[in-house]
């Protein structure tokens, strides 16, 4: 069985679905080299419980969790198969990690798993599922509950953490003419650390990155990136997909964990 990339994602504003920028053509060229998975199972800030729910629907719903964008967005439907087999196969994973973990027999894709899935995957013959983000997590337990999920991938799914790599919508203003300084250096500090593979020290982001308060006054978007490292673990490959700033203020900088070129 092939052991699948772990991927971390920017996903960036609801507009990213219909404005593809620079890093929609590359998730629709990643998507076409990797080999087809099982399924993908998206961890988005979108859907955050108390504890672990796990969406077993056979027929997910495009949710269009967003308000105020062009009316064109809600137009948008995603009409992907779920995985149910393979979703009761993570409770039983996270299970036994240790994790609290319940079955959700009516969650959809909130736009944090239909948006950029949408690119990898736009036949929607793929199955999609959606692990949510327990309440409370930091730093090191979100890097757990990847590795909790780690087994996953040589399974046959593609675990995808769905964030954005600066995430400030105090500052949202639509268009702009140019980019944040302080949104260029963290996304530029991030992809260090990413890079060199240290992970101790991608953990401690938020404490030690220039600007982090600022790039991320709450932590929800930020975590999934360490979602995904931790899933991938320390020796995988890294590439990166160079997603520019949109708006001024949003990277959408995303990694490859377990670089696709290997196979």
């Amino acid at each position: 069985m092939t052991s699948f990339p772990a991927l971390f994602i920017s996903h960036g504003a609801p507009t990213f679905s219909v404005e593809p920028g620079l890093l929609g053509p590359q998730l629709a060229a990643l998507g076409q080299q990797l080999p087809r998975p099982k399924a993908v199972l998206v961890v988005s800030p979108h859907w955050t419980t108390p504890h672990i729910r796990v969406g077993t629907t056979a027929r997910p719903e495009t949710i269009h969790d967003f308000g105020g964008f062009p009316r064109e967005l809600y137009d948008i439907q995603y009409p992907v198969p779920g995985a149910p087999a393979l979703a009761t196969r993570v409770i039983e994973v996270l299970n036994a990690a240790g994790w609290q973990v319940s079955a959700d027999e009516r969650r959809g894709l909130d736009h944090g798993a239909w948006v950029p899935v949408r690119y990898l995957f736009p036949d929607g013959e793929v199955p999609v599922f959606q692990v949510s983000m327990p309440a409370g997590l930091d730093a090191d337990t979100a890097y757990a509950f990847g590795a909790a999920l780690a087994p996953l991938r040589e399974e046959g799914v593609l675990i995808v953490g769905s964030g954005s790599l600066t995430h400030n919508l105090y500052e949202f203003r639509g268009p702009v003419t140019e980019d944040a300084v302080y949104a260029r250096e963290f996304a530029g500090w991030v992809r260090d650390t990413v890079v060199a593979g240290d992970h101790d020290r991608l953990r401690r982001t938020l404490d030690l990155a220039p600007h982090a308060k600022r790039a991320h006054p709450t932590t929800e978007h930020f975590l999934p990136l360490l979602v995904a490292a931790g899933a991938a673990g320390t020796e995988a490959p890294v590439q990166v997909l160079d997603g520019g700033i949109t708006y001024g203020i949003l990277s959408m900088d995303s990694y490859v964990f377990g670089s696709s070129a290997q196979h």
